[in-house]
């Protein structure tokens, strides 16, 4: 999904790119030309040994001005791990050519099983996943919004992934829930979206 959304050609900063894994794919589907910035230093060198253009670092205004402006600034559940969200977006709004897009995907916290669970008086972090322990910071639809207009970004696609690989869709159910899950998504992602997928264009002045 977030592939997808990244215009054929484009020039694309890959804001926290990890090992490399959606660069790659973007590269080569979209045949775009990829800037990577990783603050872990395994990880960058592990994009570096695909090819890939990385540095090793967090985004800051050194980089901003150094690295020059992009079509997409891409934010790969990213903004959920930095202590302030609106900061980090404002800087990629600032990197953007005048038709450019930042693309974010994070985690929706007002997801069914967040929900269930603290009905039951749980709000327990996990390994992965929405729950992730390593996340600082949470979403909803409303908060996304506000976290974007913030950031002087206006919301020009927003989409919701399926999460059918989460742990409460395996099992028995699992052959039987991909079709019946996307369809519970389009009429209600706020409850069954596992993850926001968010597209933001610079404000006007």
């Amino acid at each position: 999904m977030l592939c997808d959304r990244v215009p054929p050609g484009s020039r694309v900063l890959d804001v926290g790119c990890g090992t490399g894994s959606i660069s790659m794919l973007i590269q080569r589907e979209r045949q775009a030309s990829i800037i990577g910035i990783e603050p872990d230093p395994i990880r960058a060198e592990e994009c570096i040994k695909r090819g890939l253009d990385t540095q090793c670092g967090v985004l800051d205004e050194t980089h901003a001005e150094r690295l020059g402006l992009f079509d997409v600034v891409l934010f790969a559940d990213v903004i959920e791990h930095v202590q302030d969200p609106v900061s980090l977006l404002e800087l990629g709004a600032t990197m953007l050519t005048p038709t450019g897009v930042v693309i974010v995907s994070t985690p929706n916290v007002a997801h069914w099983t967040v929900r269930a669970a603290l009905l039951r008086g749980k709000f327990d972090y996990e390994p992965a996943g929405i729950m992730d322990a390593t996340h600082l910071r949470w979403f909803t639809t409303a908060t996304i919004g506000r976290v974007f207009s913030a950031a002087g970004l206006r919301i020009v696609d927003h989409d919701w992934t399926s999460g059918e690989w989460m742990s409460c869709y395996t099992g028995p159910i699992g052959s039987r829930v991909g079709r019946r899950l996307r369809r519970l998504v389009r009429l209600w992602p706020n409850l069954f979206g596992c993850q926001h997928i968010v597209v933001g264009a610079r404000l006007t002045p």
